[in-house]
């Protein structure tokens, strides 16, 4: 295996919604079938033990994703797709990553922080309370996943580029002290992917249950973009496209010439209830054929699994001679 022109990684911590689907899945599923590019996806479950504590959930996660991705489209015979505890080269990589990178740097952390935040804003007299080694050094470990194959691009979320600028100083420091053996990582940050709003006009995301699951069934789909919050303007009034959480979520779907005419409808006034009816049915008829795929993935896991395993065989090809080089360089290695 060749070094990862792309890599990027879901954690395994709830159901794929709709905001994985416009702003992860859709594209990875793209780069996955351009036999030019070497592309790694992976299923971040190390990851979900910093937040997730429930075993079960975990393991129904990891599925749910992993037919998520399968089933609108990834070509993993051309990609890389693998769970990331499949592995056992990258937390062995974590270790000799933490055993070089500054406390101060993880201090910096946005979670980390933002927890402290939390904690002194409560009034609580420990402002480290709660905070296991997990959150703390979460940043390495996200590090470790990309270093382990040299990754050369990484898209992310803007919330992610301050763990990308990390991982390019922990990558500089180990070639600086021991040997040039990573390539420094680029951050990419699709300007143009879309952020669904949830049913609350928030960002949607699994923490304020606001969230749209990707596979619902057609009934359920419906139900939930029935109840996204507008305003009280009536049928015939002009509305604005710009601050619609329904728009919002139809543009991410929809094509240029079917968002424009779509705004125009909303300036001429529009029904609520209409926006949503028809924005149901856009979405369902992408969703269609996907998700008879998903129900019957669902009901194979060794299928998945016998996916995932020989994604882990491939990712391994990289990762097990990779791993020697490194335990080379720091004297870790035979003594004869």
């Amino acid at each position: 295996m060749k070094n990862a022109d792309f890599l990027t990684g879901i954690t395994t911590s709830g159901t794929p919604h709709l905001g994985n689907y416009v702003g992860a899945i859709r594209p990875a599923v793209e780069t996955s079938k351009n036999k030019d590019l070497v592309s790694y996806y992976f299923l971040a479950d190390y990851h979900s033990l910093i937040k997730n504590h429930d075993p079960g959930l975990r393991k129904q996660s990891a599925l749910e994703i992993s037919a998520a991705w399968i089933a609108l489209g990834l070509d993993y015979d051309n990609c890389v797709f693998y769970r990331q505890s499949d592995i056992p080269e990258i937390p062995e990589l974590t270790w000799i990553l933490t055993c070089m990178t500054a406390k101060g740097l993880m201090n910096r952390a946005h979670a980390y922080k933002a927890s402290v935040a939390e904690n002194e804003k409560q009034g609580d007299k420990d402002p480290d309370k709660g905070i296991t080694m997990g959150l703390f050094s979460y940043p390495i470990l996200m590090a470790a996943d990309i270093l382990m194959f040299n990754a050369a691009k990484v898209p992310v979320g803007k919330d992610q580029v301050q763990h990308l600028e990390m991982t390019r100083d922990i990558a500089a420091r180990f070639n600086h002290l021991y040997q040039k053996l990573f390539v420094l990582p680029q951050v990419v940050v699709d300007e143009t992917t879309a952020v669904l709003s949830g049913l609350d006009g928030r960002k949607m995301s699994k923490s304020y249950n606001n969230y749209i699951p990707l596979f619902d069934t057609q009934k359920r789909l419906r139900k939930l973009i029935m109840k996204i919050q507008t305003n009280s303007l009536g049928p015939d009034e002009p509305k604005d496209p710009n601050t619609c959480t329904l728009f919002s979520i139809y543009k991410a779907f929809a094509s240029e010439s079917e968002t424009r005419e779509m705004a125009e409808r909303y300036r001429r006034g529009i029904a609520w209830g209409t926006m949503k009816q028809e924005l149901f049915e856009y979405i369902n008829d992408i969703l269609e054929e996907p998700r008879k795929q998903y129900e019957e993935l669902m009901k194979n896991p060794s299928d998945i699994d016998g996916i995932l395993q020989k994604g882990a065989m491939k990712a391994r090809e990289f990762s097990v001679p990779f791993l020697d080089k490194i335990r080379t360089a720091v004297g870790i290695h035979s003594l004869g």
